[in-house]
């Protein structure tokens, strides 16, 4: 499998991704698809990366996921949970808010480890936008 991802490292906090792929993965049901039987979680963070920017340019349908999206709410992957925050906060369904009070509450208990980059900020301010 062809890498997808460049993951942050000790001198970049967030993700890289081929601008190519990414642009041939605008389709809603192509993602569900893909969300439901993943091949990696390379597949998945890159799904996410594409849901979140779908979401930037003002696709509506992406609240509609939420079921497929759900199932990754107990993950302790800190870049799922950072672009299923981001998904969620941007789409404020009112089922995401409980998994992310629950995913920061995880890892404030067991903080990820190994990660160049803290999770939290973007779950913590998630939370504060349902609250807002």
């Amino acid at each position: 499998m062809i890498n997808c991802v460049s993951y942050p490292n000790q001198t970049r906090n967030y993700c890289i991704f081929d601008e190519k792929r990414v642009l041939a993965k605008k389709d809603l049901e192509l993602l569900k698809n893909s969300l439901e039987n993943p091949k990696s979680e390379d597949e998945i963070v890159e799904d996410l990366y594409v849901l979140n920017c779908m979401l930037d340019d003002g696709e509506n349908g992406v609240a509609e996921l939420y079921p497929t999206l759900s199932k990754y709410n107990n993950t302790k992957n800190p870049n799922i949970q950072t672009f299923l925050a981001g998904i969620y906060r941007k789409t404020k369904v009112p089922d995401a808010f409980g998994p992310l009070c629950v995913m920061l509450i995880q890892n404030a208990i067991n903080p990820p480890k190994d990660c160049n980059f803290d999770p939290n900020e973007e779950i913590g301010g998630a939370i504060l936008d349902y609250l807002a």
